[in-house]
């Protein structure tokens, strides 16, 4: 899709009358996007009732669809965030995954690992030495910075996959959290440490004062319905008692890590002068509390009710900075997956096919294909998006054995309980990529098809019924998220600006859509993309239609 004409940011309120037509008028001069991590469809819905602050405020007054989705199967947070500013799925951005295997060292590769970069900080903490190297897409950011170098681009979030997934390959600045400093960013050869970090320093002053003098709870307990979700639940033979403030109350597991970023994101406003030049700057704001929080005490107790409660308030003091700019702002809110509770209470609540699997059927996969094929060791290792077939150190078996044994496998795998789904990726990629323009009425195999990306992900692609899931640890995580189920990739998308008329749209859009649209309003014209560009309040004051027609 080539997107030549120019918008008009007076179009997204309904200026035109009919069609919009290329003309010339300001964009706005700050756009934000957030992306809530793990922020269900179901999640959205659910609370929506009952805010107050900004998610009452771009519910009620933005264009609200319902029905958004991440298209593509294996629903993490790095893939996820990679789609919402590339217009491109996955399989194109090339992050399959949080993670993967290098089939030729046996080493895991962290998504945005690049081993040429420092940490500002000056430590080697978190996933190491990050960079946007691994995204094989640009993004709205790069268009900008392409087009319009006078443009600026931030990104702040409490995970570097978050942050540097929306800034880009060229921003001005990109920020996560790490403990015990505040704000740290990536060092490419040749720059300097200081410079890098020299838009937060004072931020990260600011922040370790206040760490240093929190005496109390990073959780308030004040919120009088969470209370009543509190219960004690078995989960693998340990006692998880749900409650506020959770046995584990820390800083970086907490709603306070939302109000932080925000924070954040408003001194970046403030101290760099966002929306307040010539041209149009981007503010990329990933918040990581609900995914820490659902998959370390699921989605339907009292932490994550105090945990919407609060970042619906932090995210209303937010807007309320945003709202102004006297250029104007537009805001669009989603996220990079969905989630689920934990099994256990999904069961309780009427749903007995919710359970953990035992990992025995597949060792005993793993005994016949070391006879039948004369191995030391077991050959199928999982891997996040299934199993690599390797030796012992993980390195990928050589050809011939490895198709070999990848043949043998898949009837075993096929028939084993609580797997729906089993493919070869070598197999998956001669697919051709299908048509995502109704995401609801893709295939598993169409969904997975468009996470697949060649070396990166598993040998073999397999998935786990709904709401079957293995692990679970009381201390680590309880609940997850990565499957194609629409309770993972059903997600909110919403449009907001100051004065805009409140709407809500039942059809399904993507979150690969959302890049192409803000590139329509911004005047850019973008490679080949897979989303399109979705009309903004484009008839609040069209025309009505002549009698007959």
């Amino acid at each position: 899709m080539r997107i030549k004409s120019l918008i008009a940011f007076a179009a997204l309120f309904g200026a035109l009358s009919g069609p919009a037509v290329a003309q010339e008028a300001s964009p706005p001069r700050l756009v934000v996007v957030v992306v809530v991590d793990q922020f269900s469809a179901n999640l959205f819905n659910q609370y929506r009732s009952r805010w107050t602050g900004g998610l009452h405020r771009l519910a009620e007054e933005g264009l609200v669809s319902i029905n958004g989705y991440q298209t593509h199967g294996l629903t993490e947070t790095c893939p996820g965030h990679s789609t919402v500013l590339t217009g491109a799925h996955p399989a194109q951005t090339g992050i399959p995954s949080n993670d993967w295997v290098d089939p030729a060292t046996g080493k895991e590769v962290y998504c945005l690992a690049a081993p040429r970069n420092t940490l500002a900080h000056g430590r080697v903490t978190d996933n190491g030495p990050v960079g946007p190297d691994n995204i094989r897409a640009e993004s709205l950011g790069d268009w900008m910075k392409a087009q319009k170098p006078g443009d600026r681009v931030f990104a702040v979030s409490g995970k570097d996959r978050g942050a540097i997934n929306l800034a880009g390959h060229r921003p001005d600045g990109v920020f996560w959290f790490t403990d015990d400093f505040g704000l740290t960013t990536y060092v490419e050869p040749g720059q300097s440490a200081e410079a890098r970090l020299a838009p937060v320093a004072a931020f990260n002053q600011a922040f370790r004062i206040r760490q240093q003098a929190r005496t109390s709870s990073w959780w308030t307990g004040a919120e009088t319905d969470c209370q009543a979700l509190s219960g004690d639940w078995t989960i693998n033979g340990q006692t998880f008692r749900s409650r506020v403030p959770p046995a584990r109350d820390a800083f970086d597991n907490s709603p306070a890590l939302d109000e932080e970023t925000l924070a954040a994101a408003t001194y970046l406003i403030d101290t760099q002068h966002l929306g307040q030049g010539r041209g149009t700057d981007l503010l990329g704001v990933s918040l990581s509390t609900t995914d820490r929080v659902g998959h370390a005490y699921g989605t339907q107790g009292p932490e994550m009710c105090e945990q919407m409660h609060r970042l619906d308030r932090a995210l209303g003091t937010f807007l309320d900075r945003v709202a102004q700019i006297p250029g104007g702002a537009l805001v669009v809110l989603t996220a990079d997956h969905g989630g689920s509770d934990f099994v256990e209470r999904i069961a309780a609540r009427g749903y007995p096919h919710a359970h953990r699997i035992d990992n025995a059927p597949l060792s005993a996969v793993n005994d016949r294909l070391r006879d039948q094929f004369h191995l030391a060791d077991s050959p199928l290792h999982s891997a996040s998006s299934g199993l690599i077939v390797a030796d012992k150190d993980d390195k990928a078996l050589p050809a011939p054995l490895r198709d070999q044994v990848i043949d043998a496998a898949l009837p075993l795998l096929r028939a084993l309980p609580d797997i729906v789904f089993v493919e070869a990726r070598d197999r998956l990629l001669q697919d051709p990529m299908p048509d995502t323009r109704n995401p609801e009425m893709l295939t598993v195999r169409e969904r997975m098809r468009l996470s697949a990306v060649a070396e990166r992900s598993a040998d073999i692609i397999m998935i786990r019924a709904q709401n079957a899931t293995g692990g679970g640890r009381v201390g680590g995580n309880i609940a997850g998220h990565g499957t194609p189920w629409d309770y993972d990739r059903r997600v909110p998308i919403v449009f907001w600006t100051p004065g805009a008329q409140a709407q809500e749209r039942f059809l399904p859009i993507r979150t690969i859509d959302i890049a192409p649209t803000l590139a329509a309003v911004l005047g850019l014209s973008t490679p080949s993309l897979e989303g399109r560009a979705i009309p903004l309040w484009p008839e609040a004051d069209a025309a009505p239609p002549e009698p007959g027609r």
